[in-house]
């Protein structure tokens, strides 16, 4: 059991050591380290980098230290990788980024559209039906951009927004076939995504009927904690094994780390 998807105080999460010990006492034979980071110029996204510390470009080569330190003293793998925010105005910089940084792989994220974060809800409380639907089009678009781009490994959190009451509800079964078309056409593969599973919510990323579609389309999936801290590591793992059983789901790895097991 490997978890691809977690953070470290190199962004939003905890002290690293910490979380590889957490990996370690949940039963996982790897844990993949994926701070955020956005390389965005724009004022808003620039905002959010700012805020909360998404700034693994300015940061990668002391992290990469620190993980080459923990490794000595740890059993399981530890995969130094990385969470990028994407827009598809910024593909150039970021594949100029992921080319000079070099992580084991990368997970891909679409976490605002025209600048609005998808997870706040008050950034569209105010609006229309009509609007809102818009709002969830554009949110796709980006998804299926991300996934055309080839620059990814794993694309993150598929329906992010139904995180977000507003939008929630509002992807079509017409949306979801449309990006799993785009998957089967990809290297790049989703993840089971357990963010937000553990919650009262209970959210599970991708929804089932999304799932649906991505079998229907023949998409392996990866898997992802999505934890901030050592403690949520161990619920959300014993979570993901058994939502691989009742679903009948074999796991694969990010598709750089099944290239170079391969050479």
């Amino acid at each position: 059991m490997y978890d691809f998807h977690a953070h470290t105080n190199y962004s939003d999460g905890s002290f690293l050591p910490g979380m590889v010990r957490a990996a370690e006492k949940a039963g996982l034979e790897g844990i993949g380290l994926t701070d955020h980071c956005s390389i965005s110029p724009r004022d808003r996204a620039n905002a959010t980098r700012n805020r909360y510390g998404f700034n693994l470009d300015l940061t990668y080569e002391r992290r990469r230290d620190a993980i080459e330190q923990v490794r000595e003293r740890t059993e399981i793998d530890v995969y130094d990788a990385v969470e990028m925010d994407y827009d598809p105005r910024d593909e150039n910089e970021i594949a100029a980024f992921l080319e000079e940084a070099n992580f084991q792989y990368a997970i891909g994220s679409v976490h605002a559209v025209e600048g609005e974060n998808v997870q706040v809800s008050s950034n569209f409380e105010g609006l229309s039906e009509g609007d809102r639907d818009t709002v969830v089009d554009g949110y796709i678009d980006r998804l299926v951009a991300l996934i055309d781009s080839e620059l990814f490994d794993v694309a993150a959190h598929l329906d992010l927004i139904e995180r977000t009451p507003p939008l929630r509800g509002r992807t079509t079964t017409d949306h979801y076939e449309r990006v799993a078309r785009a998957f089967a056409d990809s290297r790049t593969v989703p993840e089971i995504n357990a963010g937000r599973a553990t919650r009262e919510e209970s959210i599970v990323h991708p929804s089932e009927t999304f799932l649906e579609a991505l079998r229907a389309y023949d998409v392996p999936v990866t898997l992802g904690t999505d934890a901030h801290a050592p403690g949520e590591i161990r619920e959300r793992t014993t979570f993901l094994e058994q939502y691989l059983t009742s679903h009948d789901l074999e796991p694969v790895s990010p598709p750089s780390l099944e290239s170079h097991a391969r050479e």
